[in-house]
């Protein structure tokens, strides 16, 4: 098939950001208006052959389909996949075979608006111990959601021993449900979770638009930023976050990084810092969904200011940093998920983004946007590919190859 070139998106400074000035008014239309989207075609079968503006000419397999809404991939020792679907299971690939049955033992999941099952990680010691954990909507009474972290014993196709360790507020509605976990190079477990719900990401009693960081148990560590701080939940390790949908440590680095949804415009990119406060709702470089601007200016003395801001927002999601040796002209590249561009749907899609030494953008680059699909998660695998999720009704997992 004819190769299809993509297009780099040049640098831009935030302070000479653009804002659009059409964008789709949800609040107030929504139930009266079909939602604005581009056709999206059914996902043939591959390989799809696409010409980029560094690597070059890859090549994109899908390994499997058959997935509902996939959210999360982990990598388990023998090299096969753990996927959580949204809806509330946890399935397992190997050798690029989707297992037909679920994995038992999960707990009952809420999932209406954007909660449901979501992350997945292992446990540093998972070779000895084989804790899996994962996050997931918890429901709780008048039909709220908490996010939740549980952990369970994997043993064979079943999650044994699952406990819930750390529960969060449940708030009316059905944002700020989602919630990324990740483990830090000092063994403990940071779990970003949703603050899109009036101004609770700046409320010190609540954990919801926080990073909290605990104990493999889901208890509070002595070191962390606002232990013993009257009025602070000891769990919290930085504030003031809106929607967390990728959350990653550095590989090179070791420092913590997370993106997340702005409203409309506004996604970003921030290295996590103790006990910093990251702006929600105070400040943002986004608009409501109506169209008035969150805050008069984007930053504010004393506020962390991201390192990356999109506008319009590409509903950023799943994050990674290439290492490999598959594509040496990505290395130190970061990968990020996108579902849809400027509040229109069917335009998902993979986003490169380059950076000098002194962690400064220096180019962005979209890719796969002719696929049309909602790009969840993004990992390399341990072959050096670069594996991604689409979060579709007949989700799949694809692969990123170069092309010989």
């Amino acid at each position: 098939m004819p190769f299809m070139t993509l297009t780099a998106l040049g640098r831009r400074s935030p302070a000479r950001f653009a804002i659009p000035a059409l964008f789709v008014t949800l609040f107030s239309t929504q139930a009266q208006e079909p939602p604005v989207s581009l056709p999206v075609p059914p996902l043939g079968p591959g390989p799809f052959v696409f010409d980029t503006a560094e690597q070059h000419k890859i090549r994109v397999a899908i390994v499997t389909k058959g997935l509902a809404h996939p959210w999360s991939l982990v990598f388990l020792p023998d090299g096969s996949m753990l996927v959580t679907e949204r809806p509330g299971r946890l399935r397992i690939i190997r050798n690029g075979v989707l297992d037909p049955k679920p994995i038992s033992g999960l707990p009952n999941v809420r999932t209406k608006g954007n909660g449901g099952l979501m992350d997945v990680a292992l446990h540093p010691r998972f070779a000895e111990n084989h804790l899996v954990y994962f996050t997931y909507t918890k429901p709780v009474e008048n039909e709220r959601g908490a996010p939740t972290v549980a952990r369970g014993r994997l043993e064979g196709g079943v999650l044994t021993d699952v406990r819930d360790i750390l529960v969060t507020d449940s708030r009316e509605g059905n944002s700020g449900l989602s919630a990324r976990i990740v483990f830090g190079r000092d063994r403990m477990l940071y779990m970003a979770t949703g603050g899109n719900v009036e101004k609770v990401a700046q409320e010190p009693g609540s954990l919801r638009g926080k990073i909290l960081r605990v104990r493999d148990d889901g208890s509070a560590p002595p070191d962390n930023p606002f232990v013993g701080r009257a009025g602070y939940r000891p769990e919290i390790y930085t504030l003031g976050h809106r929607n967390s949908l990728g959350l990653m440590v550095h590989p090179e680095t070791g420092a913590l990084w997370n993106n997340e949804n702005g409203p409309n415009g506004g996604d970003e990119i921030n290295i996590i810092l103790p006990g910093r406060n990251y702006g929600w709702p105070i400040v943002s470089f986004g608009r409501d969904y109506a169209g008035p601007r969150v805050s008069e200016h984007p930053t504010r003395e004393g506020l962390e200011s991201p390192i990356v801001v999109w506008i319009p927002s590409i509903a950023v999601a799943g994050m990674t940093v290439y290492t490999g040796d598959r594509f040496p002209k990505w290395k130190g590249n970061v990968f990020v998920g996108s579902m849809r561009t400027g509040e229109i749907a069917g335009t998902g899609h993979l986003e490169r983004i380059v950076f000098n030494d002194k962690t400064e953008e220096l180019r962005r680059e979209s890719l796969l946007g002719e696929l049309r699909q909602r790009i969840r998660d993004v990992h390399q695998g341990p072959d050096g590919y670069l594996y991604l999720l689409t979060d579709e009704d007949e989700g799949a997992l694809l692969r990123i190859e170069p092309a010989q």
